[in-house]
């Protein structure tokens, strides 16, 4: 199993959220660990590009890694 490293700030309020029962802290333990989800997913996309055994590939999973990213048609190569 992988590990996965988190914000400081995103493991204290877990800390709080799970020992100390303050609820007011999931909306940022909410938005912490979706920014993290999409670091992760990020990173698997542009991984899978860098190591796409064949040319179509390659492509395709840049393509999904640029769409995913936001970069618009006019700025990719």
């Amino acid at each position: 199993m992988k590990q996965i490293q988190i914000p400081e700030e995103l493991f204290i309020a877990l800390m709080k959220y799970h020992f100390l029962n303050m609820q007011e802290v999931e909306p940022e333990i909410k938005k912490g660990l979706e920014d993290k989800m999409d670091s992760i997913s990020m990173r698997l996309l542009y991984s899978k590009y860098k190591t796409a055994p064949t040319e179509e590939e390659k492509q395709k999973a840049r393509q999904e890694y640029l769409d995913k990213r936001g970069v618009p048609e006019s700025f990719r190569w």
